[in-house]
């Protein structure tokens, strides 16, 4: 199948794709970590297909969470403002935090509307749930041989819910002052930049891109 890979400059979905027999190719603004087929620009100048491909048969996307996960919801207030959501200031460090988040959200929309048949969206727990719909499947690396936990969620159009490879127990890592948080989020170390926090923070463990691979890359869906 000729499978696009959205939003991933890493590498790891595309080339489990490619293992198990598929012509992959990945996209994103960056250039990829690990050489092989990758489009460098907006995955909008090739959803359907462009120089690549006559026709995609699947994306796998993982767009940017930033401004979508709950988990950023203190950043567009103002903290000193304390009644109805609608009355507050915005935050004075990101003024601009609510016409991202539409902006990332109005992305994401064009790719679940793209003219492809099969299509899976990766993100975290954010708004997209209430904004458009609940996700097909919230799933964890811990059920695709990793330790670290992580909720993911994925939207499915033409495509089954992933069955677990390996479950394992969930780790955590505790700071020196007590508080206990997922291993994979200590890794993202704050002294080698915000960069480098977000590709640790934003990769696709190996297990759950063999699993996508190995599933969904059948002639069975």
């Amino acid at each position: 199948m000729n499978i696009l890979i959205a939003c991933e400059y890493s590498g790891i979905v595309r080339d489990a794709f490619i293992k198990a027999g598929h012509n992959a190719v990945s996209c994103d603004i960056l250039p990829t970590e690990k050489a092989g087929p990758h489009y460098q620009g907006s995955v909008l100048d090739i959803l359907d297909g462009g120089d690549w491909v006559e026709k995609w048969d699947m994306m796998i996307a993982h767009p940017p969470c930033t401004y979508l996960t709950v988990t950023g919801n203190k950043w567009f207030y103002h903290p000193d403002d304390k009644g109805p959501m609608d009355e507050r200031r915005p935050h004075p460090k990101f003024p601009n935090r609510r016409e991202q988040r539409e902006e990332a959200f109005e992305f994401f929309m064009e790719l679940a509307n793209a003219p492809i048949d099969k299509i899976a969206i990766e993100n975290p727990v954010g708004i997209v749930s209430s904004r458009w719909r609940k996700p097909e499947q919230i799933t964890c690396p811990t059920n695709f041989g990793h330790k670290e936990p992580k909720k993911t969620c994925l939207w499915l159009k033409g495509l089954p819910v992933l069955k677990p490879t390996e479950v394992m127990e969930p780790e955590y890592h505790t700071t020196k002052s007590g508080k206990r948080m997922p291993k994979w989020y200590a890794y993202a170390d704050k002294s080698k930049g915000q960069a480098h926090r977000a590709k640790i923070r934003s990769a696709t463990f190996q297990g759950l891109a063999d699993a996508m691979a190995n599933q969904w890359g059948t002639n069975e869906q």
